[in-house]
């Protein structure tokens, strides 16, 4: 049954964004294991995804891929909130227990936060086909060095990458606005998707330069941990993934 209580929304500011990365910190710090395990999950992904792309001669879309992949970010750390949340309460930090509730995610509301998520990332990367057809139309390249030749020499590559980060800043935002705090709530407390993603709408809204700054920054860390084959990822994933949760537990109270 979901819960009915209010739940009170604290404005935050940068000195609580430092206070959640510090937390984060910690967190991966005192639990290692699991943040290289949930990361390493998310790493392999990734990988698996980039090459299927290029076996496909798909070298274009793998910019917009890692720029998607870095938004689906929030529910696949969903393990990361729950080791947060048991070391707030000293509850210990075992394998079974915190895997069975991640298993237990089928059958609540979380399931549904992941279905919005990843259609908005199916939205982005169609996009993404949309506007380089768009711009290209059927013009295919012999290889990513003449694509990145006709990007960044030509006034029509200019153009799509102009369009296509407008577009990309548009979906980016209204994912995280949806995410932000519903994905580490869901997991928190018994309350239904739609009640979760507007207490994440209402938190933004209570203080949007600092949740958008750190939108930007959670995304600019993991697409630059990306560079190195995904492997940055394995260390700041995990303090990004509970970074979040002490973010969450800054901004939303019951009252």
């Amino acid at each position: 049954m979901s819960e009915t209580i209010i739940h009170k929304i604290n404005p935050i500011s940068f000195a609580d964004l430092k206070i959640a990365l510090k937390l984060g910190i910690q967190d991966f710090i005192s639990a290692p294991l699991f943040g290289l395990f949930f990361a390493g999950i998310y790493v392999c992904g990734g990988i698996l995804l980039v090459t299927f792309f290029f076996m496909l001669d798909l070298e274009w879309a793998i910019y917009p891929l890692m720029v998607g992949f870095a938004l689906i970010g929030p529910f696949i750390a969903t393990g990361l909130y729950e080791v947060s949340r048991r070391r707030a309460v000293k509850k210990p930090l075992e394998w079974r227990g915190i895997i069975g509730v991640i298993w237990e995610q089928r059958n609540r509301e979380l399931g549904w936060m992941a279905f919005v998520t990843l259609f908005v990332f199916w939205v982005w990367m169609y996009q993404a086909r949309t506007i380089f057809v768009i711009f290209f139309g059927s013009q295919g390249f012999a290889s990513m060095n003449g694509f990145l030749e006709v990007l960044f020499s030509t006034s029509t590559g200019f153009y799509f990458l102009l369009t296509g980060h407008v577009v990309g800043a548009i979906i980016s935002i209204v994912l995280f606005t949806l995410t932000v705090i519903s994905c580490p709530m869901l997991l928190d407390k018994e309350i239904d998707f739609v009640t979760a993603m507007l207490t994440s709408i209402r938190s933004v809204i209570a203080s949007p330069i600092p949740m958008l700054c750190w939108g930007v920054f959670v995304v600019l860390t993991v697409m630059l941990s990306m560079i190195p084959g995904f492997l940055g990822l394995l260390l700041t994933l995990p303090i990004l993934g509970h970074s979040t949760w002490h973010l969450y537990k800054l901004t939303v109270t019951s009252g």
